[in-house]
């Protein structure tokens, strides 16, 4: 089941305010910029950079995701491997909040969603 709208609004006020937050200055963003996108119940954060063997296109690199799990009421949370698969977040697999989820993400204290 996917969100209500009300829940839909609210991850949408929030996800917008953290890429806002990180976003890199104005003059940057043609080299690397910041996005997120909401499909179904998951929430995914990536980086927009140009296309390294061809400038005028872009390309996306997944950061971490979010999945809203109804039944368990819960996010479960996701950084992308270097197999380009999602993996469950060891130090903070689910949370109650979508807070929860934007928060692990700043913290990143073992360097898998920033590097």
């Amino acid at each position: 089941m996917a969100f209500t709208e009300f829940e839909q609004a609210l991850v949408e006020t929030k996800a917008s305010a953290f890429i806002e937050a990180r976003r890199p200055p104005v003059e940057l963003r043609a080299q690397v910029d910041l996005a997120y996108r909401i499909s179904g119940q998951s929430v995914e954060i990536f980086e927009i950079r140009p296309q390294f063997d061809d400038p005028s296109q872009s390309m996306e690199h997944a950061i971490a995701k979010a999945t809203w799990v109804k039944s368990d009421e819960r996010w479960r949370i996701y950084w992308q491997g270097v197999d380009l698969a999602w993996q469950r977040y060891d130090l903070l697999p689910e949370a109650k909040h979508f807070d929860g989820f934007l928060d692990a993400v700043t913290d990143d204290p073992a360097g898998c969603f920033w590097g």
